[in-house]
C-alpha cells in the first residue's frame, strides 16, 4: 500500500488526487505521442537498431527457440552470436503479440503489439514520478513531477511507438526505487518494492548497475544513520533483491552457463555480489539495529568489505569498462561512431548546439541539493536526491546514453524548488522578481528547453528547424538510410538463404526482412563477424576472397553511402570497397541486377570449381 497521505486523499480535490492524476497525465502523453508520431509514421519497428533486433529476438522466440537459448543464430560467424539481453523483456512482447494474433494477421500483431508495449510503459513511470513526487512534496509537487516526466517522455523516444528495446523498461525500474527511496515513514513494504525493482534492473541490463549500486549503499548508510527505525525497511530491501535476483539468475541464465562470469548482463557475477550484500545487511539490519551509531557504521564497514571481497573474487574483470576488452579497429571504426556512447566532453566538442539538453537540468538539479543539504534543508531526503543525480549525472559523463537517467532523477528535487518558488510567487503576485524567479525556475527544469536554447544559440533558427524537421534520406541518418529500409531490402529478400556480408548498421534489418544469416550487426558480442567484415573491406581484392571464402559469405551487401563503408574505402585506397566504389568487380564476385530503390549493390561470391 502508499502511504496514507495518498490512499486516505477523498477529501481533496479531483485534481489533488493522486488516483485521477497518474491516469490523466498518462492519458494526455499517449495522445500527444500517437499525434506526433503515428500520421507521418512509414514503420511500426523504432528507428534504433535494438528494436529491430529485438523484435526478431522475440520472433525467434514465438518460432520455437528456447528460453534459456538466447543464441542468434542467423548473426556474425558460423556458431552464432550469444546476446546479453534479457527474456524478461522479449515475454510481455511476445504475449501482446500472441494476444493482438488472435484477431489480427502476424504483422498487424506484431504492430499492435509494438504500439501499445513503450506506450504503456509510460503509465508506471508516471506512476513512480508521481508518487516520489506526492512524497517529497504532497499534491502541487506531484503534479509537477508529473508535468515534467509527462515532457520528457514526449520528448525522448524512448516511449515512442516501436521503441521495444530495455531501456524504457530500465527508466521505470530506476523512477521506481527514488519513488521508493523518498518514503519519509521508512515503510517496509516501499523499500522492499526498490528491492525488487534493483534486482530487476540487474537482471534486465548492466546500463544502471552504478545508480543500482548507489541505492544499495544509500539504503545501509541509512540503516546505519536511523537504526532500529530504519531496521524493517533494510531487512525489506536486502530480502527482496537477495531474493528476486536469485530467481532472476535461476530463471533467465542457462544452467550451462551458470558458472560463467560476464560483465554485460546478469550472471555469476552480478548474482555473487547482490545475494552477498543483500545476506550481509539483512544480518546486520537484524542483529545490529539496536546497536550504538559508531557499532553500525562498524559493522556496515565490515558487510561493505564482504561485498568488495566477492566482487574481487568472482567478478574482477567488471571493475573495469565491459567494451574496454573492444579490439582497437572496432573501437576506432564502429564504437567511436556511435553517438550514445559519446562522452559529455566529445558532445560538447561535435555538437555544442546539444550539450545543455542532456546534461544542464541534471547539473542544475545537483546543484540545488547541495545547497539544500549544506543549509540543512530537508538534508537527508536532498541527499538521497544528490546521490541519484549526480551518479546518472557521472555516467552521462561517460556516455551520453545515461543522460536520460540523470534527467529524469533531476525531476524530483527540481519539482520541490519549482513548487516552492510558485508558492512565493503567489504569496506576493506583485513582486516581479518571485514571478521572474519561478518562471526561469520552472524552464531551467525542463531539459527540452536546454536542447532548444543550446541549438538557437550555437546553431540559430535555421539549425532548429532542421532539428525538428523529419530526418529523411538526406537526413542525418538518411545517409545509409537506403540501406536499411523493406524496399531496400526486397531485392535481397528474394535471393535464396545464405551469409551476407554487409555494413553493421543494416544487420538487424537484414535479419528482420529476409531469411538470410548476417556477418556484422553493430553488438559487442559480435566483434568476430564485424571484424571480418571490415577486413573484407579493407583487404586488396585479391587478399579479400579469402575473408569471404572463410565466412562463407554468399553475398556481399556493398552500401557505397553508409559511413562506415566510406571511411574503409578512404581508409584503404587499393582495399576490396574502395575498388568497389570506383566500379571494379573482381573476378569472384558476380554483380547482381541493380534495384534502383535500393542503396544495395549486391554481388554474389562464385562458387569454386
Amino acid at each position: 500500500m502508499v502511504e496514507s497521505s495518498i490512499a486516505d486523499n477523498g477529501n481533496l480535490p479531483r485534481w489533488a488526487r493522486y488516483g485521477y492524476a497518474v491516469p490523466l497525465y498518462f492519458l494526455v502523453v499517449v495522445a500527444v505521442l500517437a499525434l506526433l508520431n503515428l500520421p507521418g509514421a512509414t514503420d511500426y519497428v523504432g528507428a534504433d537498431n535494438d528494436d529491430t533486433m529485438r523484435l526478431v529476438e522475440v520472433r525467434d522466440f514465438l518460432a520455437g527457440q528456447g528460453w534459456f537459448d538466447l543464441h542468434q543464430y542467423r548473426l556474425g560467424l558460423s556458431a552464432g552470436t550469444l546476446m546479453h539481453w534479457s527474456r524478461l523483456i522479449d515475454l510481455p512482447i511476445a504475449a501482446l503479440i500472441l494476444l493482438f494474433g488472435t484477431f489480427l494477421a502476424p504483422l498487424k500483431a506484431e504492430a499492435a503489439a509494438l504500439l501499445v508495449w513503450p506506450m504503456f510503459l509510460a503509465l508506471p513511470l508516471l506512476a513512480a514520478m508521481g508518487l516520489a513526487g506526492w512524497r517529497i512534496g504532497g499534491a502541487q509537487a506531484m503534479h509537477v513531477s508529473l508535468g515534467l516526466t509527462a515532457i520528457l517522455i514526449i520528448a525522448t523516444n524512448r516511449f515512442l511507438p516501436g521503441a521495444i528495446d530495455h531501456h524504457n523498461v530500465q527508466l521505470v525500474l530506476v523512477a521506481t526505487m527514488a519513488a521508493m527511496l523518498v518514503d519519509r515513514t521508512y515503510s517496509a513494504f516501499s523499500l522492499s518494492i526498490a528491492g525488487i525493482a534493483a534486482a530487476l534492473a540487474i537482471a534486465i541490463g548492466a546500463e544502471t548497475m552504478p545508480v543500482i549500486a548507489t541505492v544499495c549503499v544509500l539504503v545501509a548508510a541509512l540503516w546505519a544513520l536511523r537504526g532500529e527505525a530504519y531496521r524493517a525497511a533494510a531487512q525489506g530491501f536486502a530480502l527482496s533483491i537477495a531474493v528476486t535476483v536469485t530467481l532472476a539468475f535461476f530463471g533467465t541464465v542457462p544452467p550451462q552457463l551458470y558458472s560463467r562470469v560476464t560483465c554485460d548482463n546478469l550472471s555469476l557475477g552480478f548474482y555473487g555480489i547482490t545475494a552477498v550484500g543483500g545476506a550481509a545487511l539483512f544480518m546486520a539490519a537484524t542483529f545490529a539495529s539496536t546497536a550504538s551509531r559508531p557499532a553500525r557504521f562498524a559493522v556496515l564497514a565490515l558487510a561493505g568489505l564482504a561485498v568488495a571481497g566477492s566482487a574481487l573474487v568472482l567478478a574482477p574483470q567488471c571493475l573495469q569498462n565491459p567494451l574496454a576488452n573492444l579490439d582497437p579497429l572496432l573501437v576506432s571504426l564502429w564504437l567511436d561512431g556511435v553517438s550514445e556512447a559519446k562522452s559529455g566532453m566529445e558532445q560538447m566538442r561535435l555538437e555544442p548546439g546539444s550539450f545543455g539538453g542532456f546534461y544542464a537540468a541534471g547539473f542544475f538539479a545537483a546543484v540545488v541539493c547541495f545547497f539544500r543539504v549544506l543549509r540543512r534543508d530537508r538534508a537527508e531526503l536532498h541527499m538521497i536526491l544528490l546521490s541519484l543525480v549526480a551518479i546518472s549525472w557521472a555516467v552521462a559523463a561517460v556516455q551520453v546514453r545515461g543522460a536520460i537517467f540523470a534527467n529524469l532523477m533531476s525531476v524530483l528535487p527540481l519539482s520541490l524548488l519549482v513548487t516552492e518558488l510558485r508558492r512565493n510567487a503567489n504569496r506576493d503576485p506583485k513582486n516581479l522578481r518571485a514571478g521572474f524567479t519561478y518562471l526561469a525556475g520552472a524552464l531551467m527544469a525542463v531539459p527540452a528547453f536546454w536542447a532548444v536554447d543550446g541549438v538557437l544559440a550555437a546553431e540559430g533558427a535555421p539549425g532548429l528547424l532542421n532539428r525538428l524537421s523529419i530526418v529523411d534520406g538526406a537526413g542525418e541518418r538518411g545517409a545509409s538510410k537506403d540501406c536499411i529500409s523493406q524496399t531496400a531490402l526486397r531485392q535481397l529478400s528474394g535471393l535464396d538463404p545464405v551469409t551476407v556480408a554487409g555494413p553493421s548498421d543494416s544487420g538487424a534489418a537484414i535479419l528482420r526482412f529476409s531469411r538470410h544469416r548476417v556477418l556484422s550487426g553493430p553488438y559487442h558480442r559480435d566483434q568476430g563477424g564485424m571484424l571480418t567484415e571490415m577486413h573484407i573491406g579493407l583487404a586488396k581484392p585479391s587478399e579479400a576472397e579469402a575473408f569471404l571464402r572463410g565466412a562463407e559469405v554468399g553475398i556481399l551487401a556493398y552500401c557505397a553511402s553508409n559511413p562506415q563503408t566510406e571511411t574503409l574505402a578512404r581508409m584503404k585506397p587499393d582495399g576490396l570497397y574502395a575498388a568497389l566504389q570506383k566500379g571494379h568487380v573482381p573476378a569472384y564476385l558476380e554483380a547482381l541486377e541493380q534495384d534502383e530503390s535500393s542503396g544495395f549493390t549486391l554481388y554474389r561470391v562464385k562458387t569454386t570449381r
